[in-house]
């Protein structure tokens, strides 16, 4: 849905030429910040905007087209080196801060620039945009992002994660295809979390064996993603079925991306990988925990998302997965491809 703004906030959208994000969470919370920094880019078409996130998001907000400048240093630990970033935000002289962050250290950057700070959004007393609703903790964070733009004058209804800019920013090179990895034909993208996590927070590594054995037989092809803490589960499924592909640690996050993108579905933990899978447009059925608020925490993308959740997401049977799968019409678009 396209943008809205009154006359009167057109005329201060165009009258911005600097702007900052902020945004330092980790992969999940960037990647729905996203959907917010896509609706401030097209709100300022010709404003510089600059991010300020941490080195972990560097690589994907580079590449983002809504920013002209990334800075990396936004949580410093050291006194003196907070007071330097203070400064630095003050000489920019932004004409507009969006705070997607909303913590308490961004409001000790916003109480830093008193007694003249610049207009800012977020939820912060005194500030010109603020967002103070009682209700803002509860929302889910695409929600709050768009309620507090909207208090800014950036209107524009709901906000969906959007990944389907990075094969065109990347050129879509060899290495974002499927036959760079030998995938051939349907595959379901599986998504675990480290074996070192609570059961009550992840499936089990038996269980996507499983799940990885059913798809075969059905003629499509598990692929499992994954960090360093994923490993293990991702040698145990390969063992378990040769026909699997193991592309844990071996798949950056554009590469993955990409993959998500054409992946009949994705299917795993509450991982970040789940978020960027479900922004790239993959259908999702994601495992969530009953103790883990899952109205807030369940990702958002254009594929739509099924969530399953149990107090011990381990209790989850294959059964209970595979269903689900079937009812998204994978296998039955396997058999007759």
């Amino acid at each position: 849905m396209v943008w809205r703004k009154s006359a009167s906030s057109e005329s201060e959208t165009n009258a911005v030429r600097r702007v900052l994000v902020i945004q330092l969470g980790g992969l999940a919370e960037f990647v729905r910040a996203l959907a917010a920094a896509k609706r401030i880019r097209e709100a300022h078409v010709g404003a510089r905007i600059t991010l300020l996130t941490t080195d972990v998001n560097r690589e994907v907000a580079e590449k983002a087209p809504y920013f002209d400048t990334v800075e990396t240093d936004g949580k410093p630990k050291e006194p003196q080196a907070i007071t330097k970033l203070i400064a630095r935000i003050r000489a920019a002289k932004y004409d507009v801060v969006y705070d997607l962050e909303g913590s308490n250290r961004t409001n000790n950057y916003f109480q830093g620039l008193r007694p003249w700070p610049p207009k800012w959004s977020g939820p912060v007393a005194g500030a010109s945009y603020a967002f103070l609703d009682a209700d803002r903790d509860s929302l889910h964070p695409l929600e709050r992002y768009a309620r507090q733009l909207e208090r800014a004058g950036l209107a524009g209804g709901d906000l969906m994660p959007d990944l389907s800019w990075v094969r065109s920013v990347l050129r879509n090179p060899p290495r974002l295809q499927t036959d760079y990895f030998g995938i051939r034909g349907r595959y379901v993208a599986l998504l675990p979390r480290g074996s070192n996590a609570e059961p009550n927070r992840r499936w089990a590594e038996e269980k996507y064996v499983e799940l990885a054995k059913r798809a075969v037989l059905h003629g499509v092809t598990p692929v499992v993603f994954g960090g360093s803490e994923e490993r293990a589960v991702g040698a145990a499924v390969a063992k378990a079925e040769p026909r699997a592909r193991n592309l844990v640690t071996r798949a950056d996050i554009f590469q993955s991306v990409a993959l998500f993108e054409r992946a009949a579905i994705a299917v795993g933990d509450d991982v970040a990988l789940m978020h960027a899978a479900a922004a790239a447009g993959a259908p999702c059925v994601v495992f969530l925990s009953a103790l883990n608020n899952p109205a807030q925490a369940t990702p958002r993308g254009p594929g739509g998302v099924i969530a399953l959740t149990a107090t011990v997401i381990a209790d989850l049977s294959v059964e209970q997965v595979e269903r689900q799968i079937r009812a998204c019409g994978v296998y039955a678009h396997a058999a007759t491809a």
